[in-house]
């Protein structure tokens, strides 16, 4: 080992350092500079020898170039810094040698961080101007400026080339890779794709849209028909060239909101947010700004798909339809029909739907009140209630139209089924293409070259298979969906355009598409509720200006917040004075148009709920019957209870289930008589065990609840499950 002890560092170096490892870190900061600047590669590589001109053997002397074309701005992603402050912590390293002092770091954290290292375990560091020692307060204090310098040098560099990326952003000339069917041109712009299916399939993307009023709709249209959208490869050896895949949700979301597709230059729309970058994740941290933060936009400065207008309309649509995390707006399968365009008449601010769920019974409820500052709810009320007449209204709003509507669906139908069949058409033309292609490449090739023949044959073969499959599909896409129309499919529409409300209701109609009637004719609806009652005021604003007054009632947990509580107080009292029974009562109620509290109409059971509530339970006078005891086979209700365990309440659900016989008297406590001879009695001791043992999970068997034909005393008159007078 020759030293050369006439350094001027050389004094620096122990035996200590001379023991260990000396590190040559070597990196470049891109691809490029690694592929095109290959003299700093060269001198960095030469470090080798002047560690060994410093006294380490040559077989001491350690390259590493793991962190060739990676930036130094951070020790993320860095495996071979990394590595080096491992081997420097391990104890292994004697000195660090770098061309400068920016090829280990740009950054003072990591810099500092590296420093403090070299000085816990005593580790020099070396560059093109000398060595430096770590624990020196002198040195300590160079390597320091050195570090700041390195760092604020990077910065300087980022900021000049920003603001020249600015400006010609600012100019419209600034682009990265286009969007899809689009292309570079000749002269730096951008033009629209050549290829007459790529643009046939974006303009696609954006009628489908426009019609079915989804992205999620528009993307089942396109993997149903088996659509596939043009892209072009952007870098690498293929650049530049076509190639076709399936449409992903997200890519037709990005077209809908690119203003490219409007005619529009933008630069801005995700830019960098350190504070979103998440580790090993190197394309994290951007996010979606919204138009008034972007850098620039320049209108006109494209070939255009479609209109400015409805570019914007596309973002309104879908920032209607993005319920996004946590959001409580009804899906397409919720039973409300009024989301988005009921608002509260007393204060004006929309209305929620709560629990819109097929399974829940959802509610309109202005709670903002509520929410923000914890003060008492506006008002709510049932949705169902204003829902229905709404729909009726709508359905007769559209019922003169529906001849029309018919012949427009045909018309709709026969063109998009032409779209269909050009897009075919173009890729068995283009599948045509191919295969004539791969055979003029095999005709052109010597028939004695072999290794090249045998490759172009197979090439050809594959081009005619594909050319064939398409074809096929071709042909079964045009026997299920002919370009026009026969006389069987118009009918079929016209008689679906007749039966608006079973087209309405049909299975395959969802709240969604429901939903996106209503919005087409009406504008929004203000519900005002008198109070606590039934009764609901709804203002129907109708695209146009038309607004229309309707009153809606609907039904009541409890009597006591019914509006004509009174009224219909004193006509039940009437009718109950004149002899009439409850079930006539019920019955002449409905007639007259009074609303019960849990239901759409009465029964006699609630007119007898309500007599007691109003003092006049029983029987009417001239009608009472005298104890009628039971028969041969028959209970008193609550004696029957007590021989089988149970409280009296099972045996009426028993009854009101239609599970056992039973008949009431016409007194005035109205005592019920159960019938039930040894074997009935048995039944019902099983179907209670039944009970206690399924806990409710189970339904029970048939032969548990089937009521057998009654014996022992035929006379008497069985009553009906729901008891009578």
């Amino acid at each position: 080992m020759i030293r050369d002890d006439a350094h001027p560092s050389a004094h620096k170096i122990r035996p200590r350092h001379c023991d260990r490892l000396a590190v040559v870190y070597v990196r470049q900061s891109t691809p490029q500079q690694v592929a095109g600047n290959r003299e700093s590669s060269d001198l960095q590589y030469q470090l080798r020898r002047r560690a060994v001109s410093l006294g380490w053997a040559a077989g001491r002397v350690v390259v590493i170039d793991d962190d060739q074309g990676l930036s130094g701005a951070s020790v993320e992603n860095r495996p071979g810094f990394q590595r080096l402050l491992a081997e420097a912590s391990l104890g292994h390293v004697g000195v660090a040698f770098g061309r400068e002092m920016s090829r280990l770091s740009r950054s003072c954290k990591d810099w500092y961080q590296l420093l403090e290292l070299c000085g816990l375990f005593q580790v020099l560091l070396a560059d093109a101007d000398g060595v430096y020692d770590p624990t020196d307060p002198n040195d300590r204090m160079l390597l320091g400026l050195r570090g700041m310098m390195s760092e604020a040098e990077v910065h300087v560099l980022k900021t000049r080339m920003h603001q020249g990326k600015l400006n010609k952003a600012r100019r419209g000339e600034l682009f990265t890779c286009v969007p899809v069917g689009y292309v570079r041109s000749p002269d730096g712009g951008i033009a629209l794709d050549p290829d007459e299916q790529v643009r046939a399939v974006v303009s696609l993307v954006f009628d489908k849209f426009a019609e079915l009023g989804s992205l999620t709709k528009a993307h089942a249209y396109f993997a149903a028909n088996d659509v596939q959208l043009g892209l072009r490869v952007y870098k690498g050896p293929g650049k530049g060239r076509l190639e076709w895949h399936r449409p992903r949700r997200s890519t037709l979301y990005e077209m809908l909101r690119h203003p490219m597709y409007a005619g529009a230059y933008c630069y801005g729309r995700s830019p960098f947010d350190p504070a979103r970058r998440i580790a090993g994740k190197p394309k994290s941290g951007r996010w979606n700004a919204p138009p008034e933060e972007w850098v620039c936009l320049l209108r006109d400065a494209a070939p255009a798909y479609i209109s400015w207008e409805r570019y914007e309309a596309n973002r309104r649509r879908l920032a209607e339809n993005d319920r996004g995390p946590g959001s409580k707006k009804a899906t397409g399968r919720a039973p409300t029909l009024l989301n988005g365009i009921v608002r509260c008449g007393r204060c004006g601010r929309p209305m929620g739907a709560r629990n819109a769920r097929a399974s829940a019974n959802p509610w309109y409820v202005c709670d903002w009140e509520f929410h923000e500052y914890g003060g008492p709810r506006c008002q709510s009320l049932v949705a169902a209630y204003p829902d229905k007449p709404v729909e009726s209204l709508v359905l007769k709003a559209v019922e003169p139209a529906s001849l029309e509507l018919s012949f427009r669906t045909a018309e709709r139908v026969e063109q998009d089924r032409e779209r269909l069949h050009a897009i075919w058409k173009q890729r068995v033309e283009r599948a045509e293409y191919e295969a004539d292609r791969a055979r003029r490449q095999y005709d052109a090739v010597e028939p004695e070259n072999r290794l090249v023949a045998r490759e172009l044959e197979r090439q050809w073969e594959r081009k005619l298979a594909e050319r064939r499959r398409l074809e096929e599909d071709y042909d079964r896409f045009q026997a299920a969906q002919p370009r026009r129309l026969d006389a069987s499919d118009r009918g079929r529409i016209a008689a679906l355009a007749a039966d608006l409300p079973g087209l309405w209701h049909c299975p395959t109609t969802t709240g969604g598409d429901r939903r996106a009637i209503v919005r087409l004719l009406i504008e929004r609806v203000d519900l005002t509720r008198d109070g606590e009652s039934e009764r609901i005021d709804a203002a129907i604003h109708w695209r146009g200006g038309t607004t229309t007054r309707h009153e809606i009632r609907q039904g009541l947990r409890t009597y006591r917040s019914l509006g004509d509580l009174e009224r219909l107080r004193g006509r039940i009292l009437e009718l109950r004075g004149a002899g009439w029974t409850a079930d006539a009562i019920a019955e002449a109620l409905d007639r007259e148009v009074y609303r019960a509290a849990r239901s759409d109409g009465f029964t006699g059971h609630q007119v007898r709920q309500l007599l007691a509530r109003f003092g006049r339970a029983g029987v009417p006078a001239g009608i009472r019957d005298s104890t009628d005891p039971p028969g041969t086979g028959e209970w008193w209700l609550p004696a029957l209870a007590a021989e089988l365990g149970v409280k009296p309440i099972v045996i009426h659900r028993w009854r009101w289930s239609g599970w056992l016989h039973a008949r009431q008297l016409r007194g005035e406590n109205g005592r019920w008589i159960v019938w039930a001879d040894a074997d009935e009695v048995d039944r019902l001791r099983r179907l209670r065990t039944f009970e206690i043992e399924s806990r409710g999970r189970r339904s029970p068997p048939a032969e548990l609840i089937s009521r057998p034909e009654r014996t022992g005393d035929p006379g008497r008159t069985t009553r009906s499950p729901s008891g009578g007078e």
